[in-house]
């Protein structure tokens, strides 16, 4: 699928004059490679050249031609657990990556192969020149059965990655960098350019990627160990920044997802599916154990929420909506897109989780972002160094505590035309009462009388249900609070949402 942040971000992608060396060798450490990247943030930033016009050209379609011979992918046939195939430039991706293969402790680049493609009828003559390479790396291991390799990781694209798990089809994406998202000025792109794939020893479990990012503000150096084990994969990842610039709006460990409509908003859309979005809520385990669950929402406006926090423990955009039923979609699989925790790995500090919702009419945009910003700027001379877990998975991440929201209904009422009805179910729980009659509701909003809140069983779900009603008069945008207590004690998530008009 296209994807908005992709479409814009591709030209950022460049031609590496070190690709076209000899396939020499050279001894590898994460010591060089942190003395590499240090060395060129101190310069200034060199824009790349393009990839030829002729691969530029291309269409969808021909592009799609260009078929790698997963036969020949690097290792394949060995006695390791990774095998990784190579992606072609052109189209959207105008630049080239450096791949790189550590073997032994020693690194090798891989030159241009166009023989490891297939190539169907409708791909023209391309020219290969001197300097030509890849435009990213796909890497496949025994992901359900012993000696059937599939792939589990895609590294393609300024500086995105998307993973899956066992029975999981490839939803929302990360990045390694935000900077300036929704910016007046316009958001920069930065771009992984280099990449070194150790080979991994005989049995191992888990394979090791290291990248170099560029852009004109900043050089990063990221090393993702990346596990995958059946429902979940982990990816373990370790960042070093060096801006040449102050960074204010910097984003860290940012996701990208689409959402396009679902109960909330559906009265919008003429389709025949319930719901359509790879994501359908971001979930955040703040400082003070606090657990919020906050609805995407598809704006009229761009929207930016700011949830502030010191030290936080987790955020995520998760796929809640697990059936077919929820969406109907014979093709898009949304109900098998992965959910994607991040865990900091450290002390983040004061900052915010931040959450940015785009305006989208179709869904083959990418339309949400979630990252944490720090409160301070990085000062540019500086160095700094962010460690991460990710979890991508089909569950819910982490366990919860607490009720879960299931879903999320809001629409007319039935008595009164001018209000709006709001529905929240929650999924049973041991933390809830037997008699749902001794839940205490504590409901609110900053512009809004929240009225009529009560709570009754679903038979259903086997959880309880939260109804209140509100009138939204002349309000345009207004913030609601709601969440369930039994003997003072919350018991459910917080629920957060943004309502416009």
């Amino acid at each position: 699928m296209i994807r908005r942040d992709v479409l814009k971000s591709m030209t950022a992608f460049a031609l590496l004059p070190s690709v076209a060396r000899a396939n020499g060798a050279a001894p590898f450490s994460e010591a060089a490679l942190h003395d590499l990247a240090r060395e060129i943030a101190a310069q200034p930033y060199v824009e790349r050249p393009l990839v030829p016009q002729a691969w530029r050209d291309l269409t969808y379609d021909q592009y799609r031609g260009i078929r790698f011979l997963t036969e020949r992918a690097v290792w394949a046939g060995t006695d390791t657990t990774l095998e990784f195939d190579l992606f072609p430039p052109g189209l959207y991706f105008e630049h080239v990556v450096e791949v790189n293969v550590v073997e032994d402790g020693v690194v090798r680049v891989l030159p241009f192969d166009f023989s490891l493609y297939d190539l169907h009828e409708i791909v023209p003559e391309l020219p290969i020149e001197p300097g030509l390479g890849y435009s990213g790396i796909r890497l496949r291991t025994e992901l359900e059965r012993p000696g059937f390799f599939q792939e589990y990781a895609v590294f393609q694209g300024a500086s995105y990655f998307r993973v899956i798990a066992r029975d999981l089809a490839y939803g929302l994406s990360a990045r390694g960098l935000a900077l300036r998202t929704a910016d007046p000025e316009g958001e920069e792109f930065p771009d992984f350019t280099r990449f070194w794939i150790e080979k991994p020893a005989p049995g191992a479990i888990f394979h090791k990627v290291h990248a170099l990012m560029e852009s004109p503000s900043v050089t990063g150096l990221y090393h993702f160990t990346l596990l995958p084990v059946g429902e979940t994969t982990e990816v373990e990842v370790r960042a070093t920044l060096w801006p040449r610039e102050d960074l204010a709006n910097v984003g860290i460990a940012p996701l990208t997802s689409m959402f396009f409509f679902d109960e909330t908003n559906r009265n919008r859309f003429d389709d025949f599916r319930p719901a359509v979005h790879d994501s359908d809520g971001l979930s955040i385990l703040n400082g003070n154990g606090e657990l919020i669950w906050r609805p995407l929402a598809n704006p009229l406006q761009v929207q930016v929420s700011s949830f502030i926090d010191n030290n936080p423990q987790g955020f995520g955009l998760e796929q809640r909506e697990r059936k077919f039923s929820d969406f109907e979609d014979l093709e898009a699989h949304y109900h098998q897109r992965p959910s994607l925790w991040v865990t900091p790995g450290e002390d983040w500090g004061r900052g915010a989780v931040t959450l940015v919702e785009i305006p989208s009419d179709k869904e083959i945009y990418d339309n949400i972002v979630a990252y944490w910003r720090p409160r301070d700027p990085l000062v540019a001379g500086s160095e700094h160094s962010f460690s991460y877990r990710m979890t991508w998975t089909g569950q819910i991440a982490p366990q919860k505590p607490v009720a879960q929201v299931l879903n999320t209904r809001i629409g007319k009422g039935f008595a009164h035309n001018e209000r709006k009805l709001v529905v929240i179910d929650f999924a049973p729980h041991e933390a809830l009462p037997q008699d749902y009659d001794d839940l205490v509701v504590h409901v609110n909003s900053n512009k809004l009388e929240l009225l009529e809140a009560q709570v009754q069983p679903n038979p259903e779900t086997g959880g309880p249900r939260l109804v209140f009603s509100f009138d939204p008069g002349k309000v345009t945008v207004a913030e609601m609070r709601a969440q369930l207590f039994h003997q003072e004690h919350g018991v459910s998530e917080v629920w957060l949402y943004r309502w416009t008009a």
